[in-house]
């Protein structure tokens, strides 16, 4: 297997607690406790950190990027964007400018294909405004004049004076599991990132998701956004895991889970159905553990265990296709401390490659994007 890149989380839209369902105000979103975030995992030697983005949560996505370059000498962000709220050329240029200061190659873009604030779009709609956002970005980011006539937006701009080092588009993360959402990610993205869900279920989405690009002369590649808790033994590490629960009332958890932006997305259900059908204790299959679901809406699962387990779990994702690890925990610097010192330094991992090197060969450009997208379900938006 090639490396895997492993990533940390940093709580941008105050998503960071010692017990789930209790607001702590020395964990709530601001500029000092991100950073730290961030900084610790950079310091831990995590290949990459994701800045989610939420407009009515926290602090904001790409000022904070923009602010934190400057700081980094190693690490890669992974910026979440939300298209509903942004023109695309000049997203482009922020873009372009925060990959400057980081250095060339060292950002990659999350892509979120969300509503604008007071805005209810639907489904269809909504996809085909982000296929149309991609394209523009993926023009500008390499430094070509812009020819884009659309549904959404109707664009004649000459070649960028501020491009991308290299004149390349970063990398566009993107997650979803509506028929819309896979085809946007099939057709324009690079990789396609996931939810936890049983195993068999995940090998069954990235096969859909190799036919789906195959179809359109591409190549994905796979990412997996889970929570973790690991501890010295099996036990200390469910133990762990209990107490982040001990204190939620489940009216709260509910509450919680229904404010969030994403609450009727398919993904969303898919993350209560793997709740719901768990065993009585929250696992939903050997180390694979739902409780924080409860408390959350998104990612809902976390791998619970001691760092033998942990390793398993992980180089099973990686046999079945897992190419990217997505990593939290609470309170985040602690549990990036515990795992950078029990797991991190037994994995084969480094910043992910989008052109694997095998016999002087690369994998597949990238297509042209059509805007043709058809929802049969709900949107699911995968920053968090």
């Amino acid at each position: 297997m090639n490396p895997c890149e492993i990533s940390w989380f940093s709580a941008l839209c105050d998503d960071d607690y010692e017990f789930l369902g209790q607001p702590d105000p020395m964990l709530r979103s601001s500029w000092e406790h991100c950073r730290n975030i961030v900084l610790a995992s950079e310091k831990g030697g995590f290949d990459n950190v994701l800045l989610p983005s939420g407009y009515a949560l926290g602090i904001d996505t790409t000022a904070f990027a923009a602010a934190i370059a400057g700081q980094l000498r190693r690490i890669k962000l992974l910026m979440a964007v939300r298209i509903g709220e942004l023109w695309p050329a000049q997203l482009a240029r922020q873009i372009a400018t925060i990959e400057q200061i980081l250095g060339r190659g060292r950002l990659n873009i999350n892509v979120i294909s969300s509503e604008m604030p007071g805005e209810v779009l639907d489904g269809p709609a909504r996809y085909e405004r982000t296929s149309e956002a991609i394209a523009i970005l993926r023009t500008l980011l390499s430094g070509k004049p812009l020819d884009h006539q659309g549904r959404f937006w109707n664009l004649r701009l000459d070649s960028p004076h501020m491009v991308a080092p290299g004149s390349k588009c970063p990398p566009l993360y993107f997650g979803g599991l509506s028929e819309a959402a896979r085809e946007v990610a099939a057709q324009g993205c690079d990789v396609y990132l996931m939810w936890p869900d049983r195993m068999e279920a995940v090998q069954d989405t990235i096969a859909n998701m190799r036919a789906r690009a195959a179809s359109h002369g591409r190549t994905l590649r796979f990412g997996y956004r889970v929570h973790v808790v690991v501890r010295e033994t099996e036990s200390e590490a469910r133990g762990a895991a209990d107490r982040l629960l001990s204190r939620l009332n489940a009216a709260e958890g509910a509450a919680i889970r229904a404010r969030s932006l994403d609450s009727n997305s398919v993904g969303v259900q898919a993350q209560a159905a793997l709740r719901e059908t768990a065993t009585d204790d929250g696992y939903a299959e050997d180390n694979l553990w739902t409780g924080v679901g409860r408390a959350r809406s998104g990612c809902g699962a976390a791998i619970v265990g001691d760092p033998d387990q942990v390793l398993a779990k992980l180089q099973a994702y990686r046999e079945a296709g897992i190419d990217a690890f997505i990593l939290s925990g609470y309170p985040h610097v602690q549990e990036a401390d515990l795992f950078a010192r029990h797991v991190l330094p037994r994995i084969d991992h480094g910043p992910l490659e989008l052109e694997r090197r095998k016999r002087g060969r690369r994998a597949d450009g990238f297509s042209p994007i059509s805007c043709s997208c058809i929802d049969r379900g709900q949107p699911t938006f995968l920053d968090g």
